[in-house]
């Protein structure tokens, strides 16, 4: 199993390179650097934690050279995120190759803003106003997160429970959704199964559902 400890040759040896002077368990960091007046700072841990931000973002209080050191590997979705996270607080990141001692910078620290991202913006802003109401209270998440399109698929289900097989424009005009067909072609609940063309009947798991999502 990997230590800690060997996570600092690589490291001391990455910023050697760079000219500083590095030296290890120097007060209460793993590792600090020293090129003249330029101080750099680098916590050790075998993984991310919440422990190991809360150290790199106290060394922040000695220089704004901070780095989080882990070794390289795990989830690349973890990383990226973690990664930001970093970011977002000032603080660098490098992995450590334990095999061969290869080390290579994520990140390196500074001030850092997010960029908003009008899709990302306007998509939630659409889910938002689609989905009527507030259902995601209570006991309806039992059975999953309600949005707007299972609210629509719900709305078909109701008016085949009620009025049995049906043509996909008859419930898109009387239930009042645009998408009907499609929602009930592509049935990703399993609630609903094409009868013949064009028309639509309830399945038992959407009887199910409609007992499940009763107050949504």
């Amino acid at each position: 199993m990997p230590r800690e400890a060997d996570l600092y040759p690589p490291i001391k040896a990455h910023l050697q390179r760079q000219g500083y002077d590095v030296k290890g368990e120097v007060g209460a960091a793993d590792v600090v650097a020293r090129r003249g007046d330029d101080l750099v700072v680098v916590e050790l841990k075998l993984g991310f934690s919440l422990a190991l931000f809360h150290q790199g973002i106290d060394r922040l209080a000695v220089t704004d050279n901070v780095y989080l050191a882990v070794p390289e590997g795990g989830k690349a979705k973890a990383l990226k995120a973690n990664v930001k996270l970093a970011r977002r607080a000032g603080l660098g990141v490098m992995t450590v190759r334990l095999r061969d001692g290869f080390v290579e910078v994520l990140a390196d620290p500074g001030p850092y803003a997010a960029r908003q991202s009008k899709k990302k913006k306007s998509r939630l802003l659409r889910a938002f106003d689609r989905l009527q109401g507030d259902p995601n209270e209570g006991g309806a998440t039992r059975h999953g997160i309600v949005t707007g399109y299972r609210q629509d698929a719900l709305k078909c289900a109701r008016f085949l429970a009620v009025h049995g097989p049906s043509k996909g424009a008859h419930v898109k005009n009387w239930a009042e959704v645009p998408q009907a067909t499609q929602i009930m072609a592509a049935d990703h609940y399993g609630w609903f199964t094409r009868v013949e063309r064009g028309v639509y009947a309830l399945t038992d798991a959407g009887r199910q559902g409609l007992k499940d999502f009763g107050d949504a």
